[in-house]
């Protein structure tokens, strides 16, 4: 398996160093007029820039972010509904039956139980609240009435109803609506290139194939991918493509927590600034969409955590992961404050 997260594209003889930041910069009112993003031979060149530039970069993206997303940082959260015992073998994953990783495992949660979680979300000021489940997909027409319970539970708290089940077909995806679903979340991962290094029990037209589905239904999409896999840099600019063409209306970026018991415990992450220049790269590419971080964040960002809204991110995932603590919401509290410092027109919502 590939393990060096930093494979950059270098400049060759035939396509020499450019000045990124000016390139970018004379984009940019194309950019912010078109809604158009910079095409790939950019985004590759992009994963060569190192040092003080990367903060000019990062002042490019934040406009990105303030004309097509506004000042506002989205909050999201998400219950770990049901756990473990998940046929898949994505090589990250703490709950795939194919590693012994020691993870708690239970079915579906109750209705009662979700109440209690989105209660708790609330409180951290959230505007969307998600049931992930583990496994393939939610066959059980049991569950599904289940589920369908927890979404109008959430409903009835004023948060929207978000729901990240696997794999979706239309008729499952046009019942959920009825029951108030609003943003379903499948993630690509990775891209197709590299697909196939991280999960071998499906493929990745299958995972479209529920974007699509999403996407008919009415619903918005979040669909992204975790960072430091061992991907390349030309690899996240293929999935940042992807999901341009896919018209996703989120792209959740995770951060590789790496898991004991996995083929990928010991896969080295991102530095900080790589992962900042990653996020940057996708709001270039994707400049519309919502770009939320998510899991990992912690461990790759540390102390920078306050530049990710610069570098193009309007959305944060807060509360616990599915299988690892996150980071107290005081802390997260605080350093929304401290970006309302910065931008002071900046709202959290």
């Amino acid at each position: 398996m590939q393990t060096n997260s930093s494979n950059r594209v270098s400049g060759s003889l035939e396509s020499p160093p450019i000045d990124m930041v000016a390139a970018l910069s004379l984009l940019l009112p194309s950019i912010l007029n078109s809604g158009e993003g910079i095409g790939e031979e950019l985004a590759l060149k992009l994963g060569d820039l190192l040092g003080p530039d990367l903060l000019s970069v990062l002042a490019l993206s934040n406009q990105l972010r303030r004309h097509f997303c506004g000042t506002e940082i989205a909050l999201c959260a998400i219950v770990n509904a049901k756990s473990g015992r998940c046929p898949e073998d994505c090589a990250y994953c703490a709950q795939s039956i194919s590693y012994d990783t020691g993870v708690e495992t239970f079915p579906l949660i109750s209705v009662d139980e979700l109440a209690a979680r989105v209660q708790a979300a609330a409180a951290c000021e959230v505007d969307n609240f998600s049931i992930v489940t583990s496994g393939t997909a939610v066959e059980c027409a049991t569950e599904q009435e289940q589920i369908v319970a927890m979404l109008q539970e959430i409903a009835a708290t004023g948060v929207a109803p978000c729901a990240s089940l696997g794999f979706l077909d239309h008729a499952s995806a046009r019942r959920y609506c009825e029951a108030g679903l609003k943003h379903y979340h499948h993630n690509l991962e990775t891209s197709r290139s590299f697909f196939a290094q991280i999960c071998t029990t499906h493929d990745y037209d299958r995972a479209i194939a529920t974007v699509q589905t999403a996407k008919a239904a009415g619903l918005y999409v979040c669909s992204g991918g975790i960072m430091g896999l061992g991907e390349s840099w030309a690899q996240r600019v293929e999935l940042a493509l992807t999901l341009r063409v896919l018209k996703v209306d989120s792209i959740p970026l995770n951060f590789l927590l790496p898991v004991r018991g996995t083929p990928l415990e010991n896969q080295a992450g991102l530095s900080p600034m790589e992962a900042l220049l990653t996020i940057a790269m996708f709001r270039f590419v994707c400049p519309t969409v919502d770009i939320r971080i998510c899991g990992g964040r912690q461990r790759t960002f540390a102390d920078f955590q306050s530049l990710l809204f610069a570098a193009g991110a309007n959305g944060l995932m807060v509360g616990n992961y599915l299988t690892t603590s996150g980071r107290q919401w005081a802390d997260d509290k605080l350093l929304l404050a401290d970006w309302k410092l910065f931008d002071q027109e900046a709202v959290v919502r």
